[in-house]
């Protein structure tokens, strides 16, 4: 296929992943969802793109300073036309963010829930507020005026700012109140905690009298957004270097380093602006105005001062992740497994067998050896502390620790030292390879023979994302699973990226070979005329070898149904290259995050679950696992899930050929289907038939305990 072909069946990664970001602020729109959940959805809408542009665009002004002309493999796009075409989309996202929250904040005024302006204040509340401000706000204030003895201050990354334009005689001259992170966000009026200023705005209001012996020409509330691509491998070359010493240094050059945005609250004159732009040496195109409050992470805590009225109304129906049936209560864990494969849906189910297990493998003096890859763990981890318990427990306990987790890193760095001073064998990734695969192995002996449980997830061992990620985990006793498992441990330990292994494919040497040869048994299934099939559930899809054989495939008449929440960057629907494949993404309540790999049909098709999207950095640049479903009753629940999903008529939004997504809904007489909400429905009743069990076991416990 030639170049120019493809091109057209693709499309570019960073402005898909903004049409991924588009699909979340509409449903901040989707006026089937309650209200406060929607206002959610714009703080993930604007905490995801703050993300973005630290991560991807930070990337490619790096790329365009250090090689302009290179162009990416899809559209042929140069680091500075993927900059602009990102400016210019954004630019156009920035309104529709502004309308939909200030209509939100309009529903939610009616409900109770009451965020004021200073100018929409009654004179007795501005007068409460300004002896707030001068009791408790001006004390804690470093402002500062930028003039000739005066620098420019360095504003950290996404801090507010209050910057004004002073009228001096030389002209203009700027002032910056950076606002205190010590402050309470939120000042509250006529006592209640639901209706409130944010400090920013108090500030705002009174920066005239912070800057009394000056004129204001004009204000605004600012945050700078600066390049947090890190490269966490430069530098580490000497090989004694203690790397978790190493990684705090990284981290505090992350707030130092270059802007790569500027969002100001409040419009200014084109001169307030070129000033700024010249300041942060920035292009007037990476400045952008949000009417909205510039972050939005204090919303979060109002829900617990709403009352049970508001509560029904405002908020989703509340939601316990349910005990499976799969595993009889108050028996061993390791002994259940033995007998039986177990799959465990997140959020769903509860991550609570998992836990149990360690934690009965912490104690079992049978055991002999944990070991488990860690990526990014709770900041209260009962895992985690369960793993220090095996090891004070004289267990050979093996952490692979990967400290690169972005954003995560400082808390991996904690763990890491607190599992080391518990005597935990603490290993950390590869120099240019993340090791981001789930997997954990316990070794037990009984007798003479040795047992092997491994378990292997498609999201991280973390409790508090287990109850807002859709993920799957699955614990067996394969021994061949386990042998695995047990080569991969020893190759980490021994920096090996190069072992062979029977059933894992194991990134970066097998994951990707291994999946497109299981794509060339479909395509010569389908060559031969006999019933093939693919189906992938990824976050995002942008390796180009993998994309390039979801095309030969489509072309050889393969049907290829792709489940893609995030970034992906084939379109379907393209006569003589991709008619055979449809795509969907999933937007709902949980983040869709599980990666599923079936390829074939009927008794001969094959599942894989796993840690690995279909991206270059997941298939060549990081220690990635990708795991056999091959118990015929877990097998059935991962396509039975997968069914469902393709079906969902609610959430799911196809994609068509020119890269956009259309949202479906049920057909006149078609039944609604909410895949997550199906999920959510199948747990109850499940965890309702372990109820009715444990309850008869009960009886019959009492009944054996009177006849004797």
């Amino acid at each position: 296929m030639k170049k120019r072909e493809l091109t057209a069946c693709m499309q570019n990664r960073e402005l898909s992943w903004l049409k991924f970001n588009e699909r979340v602020l509409e449903e901040a729109q989707c006026e089937t969802l309650p209200l406060f959940e929607r206002l959610k959805f714009i703080s993930i809408f604007k905490t995801n793109l703050d993300e973005f542009f630290m991560v991807r665009v930070g990337s490619l002004v790096d790329c365009a300073l250090v090689d302009p002309d290179t162009r990416e493999n899809k559209t042929q796009m140069t680091p500075k036309e993927q900059i602009d075409a990102v400016c210019k989309r954004v630019a156009k996202l920035m309104p529709r963010v502004d309308e939909t929250y200030f209509a939100l904040q309009e529903a939610l005024w009616k409900e109770g829930v009451r965020e004021c302006s200073f100018e929409a204040l009654s004179p007795e509340q501005q007068k409460q507020v300004e002896r707030y401000f001068y009791a408790n706000v001006l004390p804690l204030l470093s402002p500062q005026v930028i003039d000739s003895r005066h620098p420019f201050p360095h504003l950290p990354n996404k801090t507010l700012n209050i910057a004004v334009f002073l009228d001096a005689k030389e002209g203009g001259r700027m002032g910056v109140i950076p606002v205190p992170g010590s402050l309470q966000r939120l000042v509250y009026l006529d006592g209640s905690k639901l209706t409130f200023l944010r400090v920013e705005e108090l500030i705002y209001a009174f920066a005239d009298r912070v800057f009394e012996k000056y004129k204001l020409r004009e204000k605004t509330v600012l945050s700078v957004t600066r390049n947090a691509d890190i490269d966490t491998d430069t530098g580490l070359v000497d090989e004694d270097v203690d790397y978790r010493q190493f990684m705090k240094k990284i981290l505090k050059k992350r707030a130092r380093l270059a802007p790569v945005r500027l969002e100001l609250q409040y419009q200014v004159s084109d001169e307030f602006r070129k000033f700024l732009t010249e300041r942060f040496e920035l292009k007037k195109e990476q400045v952008f105005l949000s009417r909205c409050p510039l972050t939005l992470d204090y919303i979060f805590g109002l829900e617990g001062s709403f009352s049970p009225e508001q509560k029904e109304k405002l908020l989703n129906p509340p939601f316990t992740p349910r005990q499976t049936p799969d595993v009889i209560q108050g028996e061993s864990m390791i002994r259940q497994i033995l007998k039986k494969d177990l799959l465990l849906s997140y959020p769903f189910e509860s991550m609570s067998p998992f836990l149990n297990l360690i934690k009965e493998a912490a104690g079992d003096p049978m055991v002999l050896s944990i070991k488990i890859t860690l990526y990014r763990v709770a900041k209260l981890s009962q895992l985690a502390e369960f793993l220090a318990e095996a090891a004070e427990n004289g267990k050979e306990v093996t952490v692979l620790m990967e400290l690169r987790a972005r954003f995560d890193e400082q808390n991996n760095i904690d763990w890491a030292q607190r599992l080391e001073e518990a005597g935990c064998h603490v290993i950390y990734g590869f120099e240019g390879y993340k090791v981001h695969s789930k997997i954990c192995l316990i070794t037990r002996k009984e007798g003479n023979r040795l047992q092997l449980i491994t378990q292997i997830g498609t999201g991280n061992y973390n409790e508090k994302t287990a109850k807002l990620y859709c993920d799957l985990s699955i614990m067996t006793a394969d021994a061949e699973i386990g042998a695995d498992a047990r080569s991969f441990f020893y190759n980490m330990g021994i920096a090996n990226l190069e072992g062979d292994y029977q059933k894992l494919l194991i990134g970066p040497k097998s994951l990707k070979p291994g999946i497109i040869k299981l794509m060339n048994g479909e395509i010569d299934k389908a060559q031969l005329g006999r019933p093939c099939g693919i189906i992938m559930k990824l976050n995002s899809l942008t390796d180009r070898d993998v994309i390039v054989k979801l095309i030969e495939a489509s072309q050889a008449g393969v049907p290829v149904r792709l489940i893609i929440r995030g970034i992906c960057c084939l379109t379907p629907g393209i006569p003589g290259y991709t008619e055979n494949i449809k795509i969907i993404s999933i937007v709902g309540r949980f983040l869709e995050h599980a990666r599923i790999y079936a390829f074939g049909v009927g008794e001969e098709q094959k599942v894989f679950i796993g840690s690995a999207d279909m991206m270059t950095r997941n298939t060549e640049r990081r220690v990635e696992i990708i795991a056999p479903v091959e118990s015929p009753e877990e097998r059935k629940k991962v396509l039975w899930m997968v069914k469902v999903m393709l079906e969902d008529n609610v959430k799911a939004r196809d994609m068509r050929p020119d890269g956009s997504y259309e949202l479906r809904h049920p057909r006149e007489g078609e039944r609604r289907v909410e895949s997550q909400q199906v999920f959510l429905e199948l747990a109850a009743r499940r965890e309702a038939t372990v109820r009715t069990v444990a309850k008869k076991r009960g009886f019959f416990k009492r009944l054996f305990a009177r006849r004797k």
